[in-house]
C-alpha cells in the first residue's frame, strides 16, 4: 500500500534520485521508481540531472511512496509543480523504462515517442542503457582488478614454461 509525502526538493542527484525535506522536517531520498536514468559519467548523465532539477528542484514535491529499494531509498512516483516527473524523464529521452522493474507500462508508450521523434538519449546512435552500462563498468572493474592481472601474469608464466618445455627434444 502506497502512501503519499508532500516536500520540497533540496537536492537533484541525478536522473532518476533526489533529496527532499517533507512536512515532518525529516529528508528522504527518492528513487523515481519504473525508469532508470544514464549514469553521471554516461552519454546524457549531465543532461538527465538537468532536466530533472528543472522539473523538481527547489520545488513543492507530492512523492507517491510505493516502498523502499534496497539501499533503503523510497520508490515513488513524483510529481513537481502538477507534472509526473517519473514520465516526464522518459517523454523528453531523458531515461529509459527500467524493464527489470516497471510497473507502470503506460511508460513504454511514451518512450517509444522519445525514440520515433529520437529526443534526448534517443539522438545517439546506440544508446546503452543504464544497467548494461553499470554492467559493463563492474566487468572492467573486475577484469583490471590487480588479483585479476596477477593471475593473467601467472597464467602466462605458465603456458610459456608448458611451451618451452614441449618443444625439447
Amino acid at each position: 500500500m502506497s502512501s503519499f509525502l508532500l516536500c520540497l526538493v533540496i537536492v537533484v542527484t541525478d536522473g532518476d534520485t533526489l533529496k527532499a525535506l517533507c512536512d515532518d522536517h525529516q529528508q528522504v531520498i527518492v528513487r523515481l521508481a519504473d525508469i532508470d536514468a544514464p549514469e553521471k559519467k554516461q552519454p546524457f548523465g549531465t543532461q538527465s540531472k538537468q532536466a530533472l532539477g528543472e522539473l523538481c528542484f527547489q520545488k513543492q514535491a507530492e512523492i507517491d511512496d510505493q516502498g523502499k529499494d534496497r539501499y533503503g531509498r523510497i520508490l515513488g512516483r513524483v510529481t513537481c509543480a502538477g507534472k509526473d516527473a517519473n514520465a516526464e524523464q522518459v517523454r523528453t529521452g531523458m531515461a529509459w523504462v527500467y524493464d527489470k522493474y516497471v510497473i507502470n507500462r503506460k511508460l513504454y508508450q511514451l518512450q517509444d515517442e522519445a525514440k520515433t521523434s529520437k529526443r534526448g538519449l534517443w539522438s545517439d546512435k546506440n544508446p546503452l542503457p543504464p544497467w548494461e552500462w553499470r554492467k559493463s563498468k563492474k566487468k572492467s572493474k573486475f577484469q583490471n582488478s590487480p588479483e585479476i592481472k596477477g593471475i593473467k601474469t601467472r597464467f602466462s608464466s605458465l603456458i610459456a614454461r608448458k611451451t618451452d618445455v614441449s618443444k625439447q627434444p
